[in-house]
């Protein structure tokens, strides 16, 4: 059994390392440029006996992408030969974008979606206090603005650059 936030880990055994490479070709349904791993929400895999274990924190209570989720896992995991999967979903602790992989952030970034913030800047739980300062993934300025609180999903806001003009969801940290 192995616990991981966001690199492969590398004492596990055979099974346990193809079941992590194949699920570093199963998609983000929300985000297709990131995979589940590039995600961080696989915490654990295991192999008993003939059963895949795989054990998945959502990026956030009420995930509407989770059964989407599960079941890519288990399409996947079915047509390389691992029929016995279980999908275990665990809310404790949360997720977090500091589980999201280099990698991840950079393919964010190259797709147009600004990665979230290493540590998140500023506290805004009020409607006046400062924004966080986001980088635009287009121009890599900094002068921009929150347009919405939400962007195309929940776990987005919807920024604009001041300088192109162009504007971008932005995965929001927590």
């Amino acid at each position: 059994m192995v616990i991981r936030m966001n690199a492969i880990p590398t004492h596990i055994n055979e099974a346990e390392q193809k079941l992590w490479e194949l699920l570093e070709t199963v998609p983000d349904p929300e985000v297709p440029v990131l995979t589940l791993v590039d995600l961080g929400i696989i915490r654990k895999v295991q192999v008993e006996g003939d059963k895949a274990i795989i054990t998945i924190t959502p990026t956030y209570t009420g995930c509407p992408a989770m059964d989407a989720i599960s079941m890519n896992i288990r399409f996947t995991l079915l047509q390389h030969g691992f029929r016995n999967v279980d999908i275990i979903t665990v809310l404790s602790p949360a997720w977090t974008t500091e589980w999201m992989s280099e990698a991840g952030k950079e393919k964010l970034k190259a797709y147009g979606i600004a990665p979230p913030n290493p540590k998140q800047q500023a506290c805004t739980t009020g409607y006046f206090e400062r924004e966080e300062a986001v980088q635009c993934p287009h121009c890599q300025s900094w002068h921009t603005h929150r347009v919405s609180e939400f962007g195309s999903t929940a776990c987005k806001a919807l920024y604009k650059c001041d300088d192109c003009q162009e504007p971008f969801d932005y995965f929001k940290c927590h």
